[in-house]
């Protein structure tokens, strides 16, 4: 139990009903999630508005209620706080609650549209190796410590974030990366986190569901590095022409890395193959086990960040030779029998759906076949559908359109859309599968010896959602059994 007033420092008040010296024993902005003493936040949501069940709540247990709008009836035995923003105030709640658990450990965020995860758990896994407790919030999963959670969103919700924090100070962590994704910035899920540093990646196309234009996109991002406070480092990727403009408001210590440009922290690909890159890291030579000019970036914004937080230099060059990739980031896997490999890829945006494209077809001999299986999800950004397909056709020698997460949109329209993008040539080379599971195991019938499968848009996701229904799917098991079944 906490004292209602300890946890009040910060939040502007409109209006008070009722006592407001009482304790209570959480906070929560979801009447489900309410129990008995509890602290209710009323938020005016996109989809559903808290006010609505202000009174559930109060059945439910709620002694306290922060909203904008003071309901007609008003129950004597809850107290009643008025005030202009309640997401504001949850940001601000959640913090006093969990003891403004931000400020003790050296919190990392990095944001942009791809290679968030990638350096997150990158940075994971050397400060791991480096001997330190670290914790990670990412688009695939949170870790406290050794101790792993399923991720809900690439950024949790702001009393979520605070509890994952509190839990690392608990567990003695000492550095967290953490995913700061666009829709985090504009629904203040980080309002009063404290940040020791921020990376940008790129900017390509994405989120234009939610954002509608990108220069709103662009301006979400951007709020991430005009918030982030004197003592902190802002980390920009100078080679991405929105690098500068990150840079343009914000108080942080400014530095960029880059391959094509003068940076403060330079890199440059001198192999690149499928066993891993050798690269140069400001004129040093490192082997590594990660592929593709991308993660080229993702392996320098790594090494510059580490560098920035003052981790021994010959250290962190030696893990970064024994980093790995983030599950379904450019995941191999062989039919040994037929030799015949197969590659799991999240890019569910055009950017990124062409990086790895680019990346097979510059490691490739030029006798093997290209097979590309990639869909687009439902519910969101249309735009990019034709986009990925014109990408696919354009750099792969076959191409199966399938499924993604439809979520509650017809499968068959989704792929129409996706089709819209292609020309009569792009379409002959192009199958229509809208069962994912059934496109997979078409890329294997038409693979011969030698050839490549790549498999694109969910990556390390565990399930296809249909109609608004989770269903177990893995890329990885589906290819993998695919391939055991032709070798036997």
């Amino acid at each position: 139990m906490q004292a209602l007033r300890d946890i009040l420092y910060g939040v502007a008040l409109l209006e008070v009903l009722g006592d407001n010296s009482i304790n209570i024993s959480n906070i929560a902005f979801d009447s489900r999630a309410v129990k008995h003493h509890d602290l209710f936040v009323a938020i005016k949501g996109i989809a559903v508005d808290g006010h609505q069940y202000i009174e559930k709540a109060i059945l439910s247990g709620a002694v306290v209620v922060v909203c904008e709008e003071l309901p007609n009836e008003i129950n004597p035995k809850v107290a009643y706080l008025k005030v202009k923003n309640s997401q504001t105030a949850l940001s601000v709640l959640a913090k006093n609650f969990y003891d403004n658990p931000s400020a003790k450990i050296n919190l990392i965020g990095v944001t942009g549209t791809n290679g968030k995860s990638s350096i997150c758990t990158l940075l994971y896994q050397l400060f791991s190796n480096l001997g330190y407790h670290c914790g990670l919030i990412s688009t695939i999963e949170y870790k406290v410590g050794n101790t792993t959670y399923d991720a809900t969103h690439t950024t949790p919700n702001t009393l979520r974030l605070n509890q994952l924090l509190h839990q690392m100070n608990e567990a003695g962590c000492a550095y967290c990366f953490m995913e700061v994704s666009s829709h985090a910035m504009v629904q203040q899920r980080v309002e009063g986190i404290t940040f020791k540093g921020g990376v940008f990646t790129n900017l390509s196309h994405d989120h234009l569901d939610y954002h509608k234009t990108f220069d709103e996109y662009l301006a979400a991002k951007k709020l991430f590095f005009d918030g982030l406070p004197k003592t902190a480092f802002a980390l920009s990727n100078i080679d991405d022409k929105r690098g500068k403009i990150m840079f343009q408001n914000t108080l942080a210590t400014q530095y960029t890395y880059g391959i094509k440009s003068l940076a403060d922290f330079k890199g440059r690909v001198i192999e690149n193959s499928l066993t891993g890159l050798l690269l140069n890291l400001d004129d040093t030579e490192v082997n590594t086990l990660l592929v593709g000019e991308f993660n080229a970036y993702n392996l320098l914004a790594v090494y510059a960040t580490a560098t920035l937080l003052e981790a021994n230099r010959d250290e962190i060059l030696n893990e970064i030779s024994r980093l790995r990739a983030a599950e379904g980031r450019f995941d191999h896997v062989y039919d040994r029998t037929h030799q015949i490999i197969g590659i799991i890829d999240y890019a569910h945006t055009p950017d990124a759906l062409k990086n790895v494209l680019e990346t097979i077809n510059k490691i490739r001999t030029g006798n093997e076949t290209v097979i590309s299986v990639v869909g687009a999800g439902g519910d969101r950004d249309k735009a990019k559908r034709p986009k990925m397909a014109a990408i696919a056709c354009a750099l792969s020698n076959k191409v199966i359109l399938t499924s993604d997460n439809p979520r509650s949109e017809e499968m068959d329209a989704i792929i129409d859309d996706m089709m819209e993008g292609l020309s009569p040539t792009d379409r002959k080379k192009v199958v229509r599968i809208t069962d994912r599971k059934e496109a997979i195991r078409m890329a294997r019938y038409l693979a011969e010896s030698g050839d490549i499968i790549g498999v694109f848009g969910k990556g390390h996701e565990k399930y296809q959602e249909i109609k608004n229904v989770k269903y177990p799917f893995d890329d990885k098991q589906i290819l993998l059994e695919t391939f055991k079944n032709f070798a036997s």
